[in-house]
């Protein structure tokens, strides 16, 4: 299936996500006991607030190729890892060795083009394009991701689903840790800190630095996510890379990210990826 090959397929995604969210509830209904104050899951949050309307396939294939072509160059720096270190767990000299890959902030000048583009992007926004960068920056960081793998995990052993959980839970905390810690360290001002018109709603005070944008935590965790599913359902491979397109064309069109943090958030989350892969012996 091409994942580009029109408008129509996009939106039968969209539908697929809500109609599990809503079957998922209609099948297994809250109990009794369960404390009222519990945080709701993934696919009771998007069951109450299903996806809107997305992007176009046009206007998000540029920033998905992009993502994409991070993919290959990740997996071979990858397999240094592995070869040096095997398939041990080592969270932290990983992480050491992982924000090491991640090529260094663009310069100043580069920066300030990529700027230009959220600003040219900016003029296009409609009420429709920025409720749907709402939905995506909201559930694009972790719950649509958990959401795809509950749908996964109806047709396997539990065990065995109960370890994928897992992987996936470790694979984004992992991809936040390390981004985060990164942005702290290389303090490159998000283009709404830059230029505050951009966002208006984000109330940036006159000498602001941060927040900081590089590498983008958001698509560390969809590429950390997009790696970790696919290699369970490579048949739904296109699906997860679609809407990891999606939520990268969405930090665009908002002004959180430039296109060089989405690319070093991307090829971050590929590398968390391949490592808890790489510990789940796949």
């Amino acid at each position: 299936m091409n994942a580009l090959r029109g408008i129509k397929w996009p939106y039968a995604v969209i539908a697929m996500l809500a109609v599990a969210a809503a079957a998922f509830g209609l099948l297994h209904p809250a109990v009794a006991s369960t404390p009222a104050k519990k945080k709701p899951g993934a696919t009771a949050l998007i069951k109450q607030n299903p996806p809107p309307t997305l992007f176009t396939d046009a206007e998000i294939a540029t920033i998905g190729k992009q993502a994409a072509d991070q993919r290959k160059k990740a997996d071979a720096v990858f397999a240094q890892w592995k070869k040096a270190h095997g398939t041990t767990r080592d969270d932290k000299a990983f992480a050491a060795w992982a924000a090491q890959q991640v090529p260094a902030p663009p310069s100043a000048a580069q920066r300030t083009a990529e700027l230009r583009q959220d600003q040219q992007l900016a003029k296009t926004r409609t009420a429709a394009g920025k409720k749907a960068a709402t939905w995506l920056e909201l559930y694009g960081k972790k719950d649509i991701w958990k959401l795809y793998l509950h749908d996964q995990r109806e047709l396997i052993p539990a065990a065995q689903g109960t370890a994928e959980k897992a992987g996936l839970k470790a694979a984004l905390k992992l991809a936040k840790t390390i981004s985060d810690q990164l942005a702290a360290k290389d303090k490159q001002p998000a283009p709404f800190v830059l230029d505050p018109t951009l966002r208006p709603d984000k109330h940036i005070k006159p000498g602001a630095k941060g927040p900081y944008s590089y590498p983008s935590r958001h698509a560390a965790r969809s590429a950390a996510a997009v790696a970790f599913l696919s290699a369970l359902s490579p048949h739904r491979a296109q699906d997860y890379e679609w809407m990891r397109a999606q939520v990268l064309y969405s930090r665009l069109y908002m002004a959180g990210h430039v296109p060089s943090d989405l690319t070093a958030g991307t090829l971050l989350g590929d590398l968390i990826g391949d490592y808890e892969l790489a510990l789940s012996g796949r």
